[in-house]
């Protein structure tokens, strides 16, 4: 896919016809004329947002403010004089750097004293970027994620079974099961008859949800045998439902079997595990908030 500043000689050159397009038009013009693939645009970011239709959002907005796009009304591109200039005077991609020569867009670029060689170089990085501003944020917060959950999956593995087995009844009422009165509770131990916590989905306990929670090393594999073995305290119990939690990971036989037989068994892993501890605030805290801004169209019109 290109990057959002490679977007930027296309959205010229879809506008150069002179007409008059709404965004929506105008992306759907640049995804056609640049014969982006079905693949390419069904790459979502973590906001749920098309990552092409996002860099090409991207381009417009520099170009805009290079006055090279202009919005004559709400939602609405057309090419300006400087747009023609700057189209017929680059014949390879439009970068930043090129915008600059433009004194409008110069008066929205942050301005810098004593701009050093390091600074420097980081503009040079950021032309290369393959991410835009949007994609920058969201892949540094996964990064982070990625961080606490190497940290959560270390921390359960190094705890006690007993705190695992806590850990998991909580994470499974914090997602909603057991109802408001938070019917759950860890049930393992001597003469646990194979599960190790439980959870009533109604105020009698007539439904209930059974839990078997493994703490192994993350290269271990949880094998068909156990699965097996989980089914069979199930079916000691009557029960036709469980979860198996694992902050390892499942062999492909494990998977197949928990997936042919009657008996509802779900089957969560390390990295499903962590992820859904962040998810649910579970064994997390919010460390920072930061809040994105934009412009408020209606304020203005």
């Amino acid at each position: 896919m290109p990057k959002w500043h490679e977007f930027m000689r296309p959205v010229l050159k879809v506008l150069s016809d002179g007409r008059t397009r709404t965004r929506r038009e105008l992306i759907a013009d640049v995804l056609d004329q640049e014969a982006i693939p079905p693949d390419q645009r069904a790459i979502l970011l973590a906001s749920g947002q098309p990552s092409a239709e996002n860099r090409i959002g991207w381009a417009m907005s520099d170009l805009t403010r290079a006055t090279a796009v202009a919005k004559p009304e709400r939602g609405r591109f057309i090419i300006t004089e400087i747009g023609k200039q700057l189209l017929s005077a680059n014949a390879g991609n439009i970068t930043k750097e090129t915008l600059r020569a433009i004194p409008a867009y110069n008066d929205y670029e942050p301005r810098r004293q004593n701009i050093s060689a390091s600074t420097a170089v980081q503009r040079r990085a950021d032309e290369d970027s393959e991410l835009d501003p949007t994609e920058q944020i969201e892949s540094g917060i996964e990064l982070l994620r990625a961080d606490v959950a190497t940290d959560l999956l270390k921390r359960l593995q190094d705890r006690h079974p007993d705190f695992f087995e806590e850990a998991v009844v909580k994470l499974l009422l914090a997602m909603g099961y057991g109802g408001a009165e938070n019917r759950g509770r860890r049930i393992g131990g001597t003469g646990d008859g194979g599960v190790d916590g439980v959870i009533d989905q109604d105020a009698l306990g007539l439904d209930q949800i059974y839990i078997q929670a493994k703490r192994y090393a993350a290269e271990s594999t949880v094998g068909r045998e156990a699965i097996q073995s989980f089914v069979g305290a199930l079916a000691g119990r009557g029960a036709t439902r469980g979860v198996f939690i694992t902050t390892s990971r499942f062999s492909t036989q494990a998977l197949e079997y928990a997936r042919a037989i009657p008996t509802r068994i779900i089957l969560i892993d390390g990295k499903q595990l962590t992820d859904l501890m962040i998810r649910h605030s579970v064994g997390v805290q919010v460390a920072k908030v930061y809040t994105v801004v934009e412009v408020d169209e209606d304020f203005f019109e």
